[in-house]
């Protein structure tokens, strides 16, 4: 009952704990201004209590404010007073800044309601002198330009400033009074600030938190991790019918498994930040090594399935001693599995709040990851707690061998995409040498399937122990590095503006580049950007079931929309900033671009419905 207690106290520790990272709010100083009229921006940072804004206040070249807006004129920045200063070349600003930009609009300026993009760019530092990359926080601000104000009417003896100001329609004679005027109309029609509409930093942290959960949970039915969800479970009914007081312990530990896991990688991200790289989810997915030892991995899992081999110790009485020990220890490494099958399909479902998750402090960004591990556990959990779930879950019996054979097929299909992964990857005769290896490595597993018993001597369980290690570990250090004819050549998006069709899709895409994007959209035409790889089952089931699809592709063609393709199954530079730029983390990169309007990015699964309810919201065709 104790750790029962204590579990759920975790897990709610886990939920409430977060820090308010560093977070940034624009506001307009007028939300109705007329020609000739003058504001200004402001953009307020919000700083963590370990971090810093360092400045250098004759080169801001790492913090200051910008705004782009074609009816309005933008005058210089200027630092505020410091927090503290260091020297005249290092001014300190903590816990909080604000920075602001002045503006006229410009005496042409169309009425109607407007938007300005803003952008702060700022550089956090750390007590020890080491700084965070320099991070960029983009905004919009609503506004809108009203009429220019009518001539004055002539009146009969003299006219006060007040009567202007009551008015509103006749112009002041002199400057004075005319900034009279002008601060008397704001102050009667205006607010004093328009904050831009965007939720408080406590509310935007836990939302993603909550995301991080439900992608946790979701994580659960993917086609990465479902497959060996069931030969869990198959472990639990075994466990549950030998003692059930168990379930809970065992369950527990598989969490336990999958959390270690998670905060391992959290550690690497915190590392990559405080390195100051840049990390795009899903890349590793481009790196052979990844990919030979994943599929090494489930290799051998299948092979256990299909009943080559059974997970023992030498000497170990495995009818008395494998319920115990050994039960433990393969809840523990089945949630450490379940994790390493799981990473592959984590990005697409998480993509949206993976880069937010990367802008926070490290300790949120270790609960970011561990809120994945928890919600990815979150049904083993429910079992642990409540055992009598068991009962719907049907009986042991004959159909339990069947299936974990089955099992042992599935996973052995998974081996098969890993391979063609692999075979893109690299060169034909490193193809070669990764398919030796695997073949080494099935005998291997045979050799101690077949020797490491408990009936036969001691002696020889331990040599069929080693020597399958030391077969497998000669294999990878003679077929696995790559030679410098394997190296793989880093691919980069190409350059140039000419369309070329891209012949792994259907006819009518062409190959993206950041200039053929930018040309079209300078031509005023419609741009649809698909960004997928190879390797990932998410983007390839978009574009089968979705994007490639006749249906699909007459209504892009009806809207006069052209259809750009960018491939990311090897390293690319290019279309890895372009996914980045974009606030997202990986693939699949999906979004339309209208000339003149923000880019609309869809989620990472799309459907028809959502494409057509985008299509049907152009209001125009573009010509193709």
């Amino acid at each position: 009952m104790r750790l029962k207690r204590g579990a759920l106290i975790l897990i709610l520790l886990l939920v409430a704990l977060s820090l308010v990272a560093q977070t940034v709010t624009f506001s307009i100083s007028k939300q109705a201004l007329r020609p000739g009229d003058k504001g200004e921006i402001r953009a307020t940072l919000l700083i963590p209590s370990d971090r810093k804004q360092s400045v250098d206040p004759a080169d801001p070249a790492y913090f200051y404010l910008e705004a782009a807006h074609p009816d309005l004129e933008f005058g210089a920045g200027k630092l505020p007073q410091p927090t503290k200063v260091i020297s005249e070349h290092e001014w300190l600003y903590y816990p909080k800044v604000t920075l602001t930009l002045p503006f006229t609009v410009k005496g042409k300026a169309n009425a109607g309601k407007k938007s300005v993009s803003t952008l702060l760019s700022y550089n956090l530092c750390y007590e020890s002198g080491m700084c965070d990359p320099p991070e960029d926080k983009e905004g919009k601000l609503s506004f809108e330009i009203l009429e220019p104000q009518a001539a004055p009417q002539p009146q009969e003896g003299p006219v006060s400033i007040a009567q202007l100001a009551e008015s509103g329609d006749a112009e002041p004679a002199d400057d004075a009074s005319e900034a009279v005027a002008i601060e008397a109309e704001s102050a009667r029609n205006i607010p004093e600030e328009l904050p831009i509409e965007q939720p408080s930093p406590w509310r935007e942290v836990l939302k993603y938190l909550v995301f991080a959960f439900l992608g946790g949970l979701i994580l659960n039915i993917t086609p990465c991790v479902l497959p060996i969800l069931p030969i869990r479970i198959m472990a639990i009914i075994n466990q549950a019918q030998k003692d059930r007081s168990k379930v809970f312990r065992h369950v527990m530990i598989y969490t336990l498994g999958v959390l270690i896991s998670f905060g391992i990688l959290a550690s690497v991200f915190i590392g990559i930040q405080v390195a100051g790289q840049s990390a795009g989810w899903g890349t590793q997915n481009q790196n052979p090594y990844f990919q030979i030892g994943l599929m090494a991995i489930v290799f051998v899992f299948a092979l256990s399935l299909l009943g080559i081999f059974e997970i023992t110790a030498p000497g170990m009485n495995t009818a008395s001693k494998a319920s115990t020990k050994g039960g433990y220890s393969g809840s523990f490494f089945g949630g450490i599995f379940a994790f390493l099958m799981a990473i592959s399909c984590t990005g697409p479902f998480l993509g949206a709040a993976l880069p937010f998750a990367m802008k926070l402090s490290s300790g949120l960004i270790m609960v970011f990851f561990l809120l994945i591990g928890l919600g990815f556990a979150f049904p083993f959990i429910l079992i642990g707690f409540f055992p009598k779930a068991l009962k719907i879950i049907p009986k042991p019996g004959d159909w339990m061998v069947l299936f974990k054979e089955l099992m042992g097929f599935v996973l052995l299909y998974l081996v098969y995409t890993m391979l063609k992964t692999t075979f893109l990857l690299t060169s034909a005769a490193y193809f070669m040498n990764v398919l030796f290896f695997m073949l080494i490595l099935g005998f291997a597993t045979w050799l101690y399937g077949r020797f490491v018993r408990f009936e036969l001597s001691k002696a020889t369980q331990w040599i069929f122990t080693i020597l399958p290690i030391l077969l497998i570990a000669f294999a990878v250090y003679s077929y696995l590095p790559l030679k410098e004819e394997h190296q793989i050549i880093e691919v980069l998006a190409p350059v140039g503006t000419e369309m070329v069709a891209d012949t792994h899709a259907p006819e009518g895409w062409y190959v993206f580049t950041p200039e053929l994007h930018a040309k079209l959209l300078a031509e005023g035409k419609i741009v649809f950007l698909d960004i997928g790889a190879a390797w990932c089952k998410n983007c390839m089931a978009n574009e089968k079931t979705v994007l490639f699809t006749d249906e699909i592709m007459a209504e892009f063609q009806a809207k006069g929309v052209v259809l750009l393709r960018g491939d990311f199954t090897k390293k690319d530079p290019v279309l890895l900033e372009w996914i980045t730029q974009h606030e997202r983390m990986g693939v699949p990169f999906n979004a339309l671009y209208i000339p003149g309007e923000e880019p609309i990015l869809f989620p990472e699964l799309l459907s028809k419905k959502m494409i057509r309810e985008v299509l049907e919201k152009i209001p125009y065709a573009g010509v193709v």
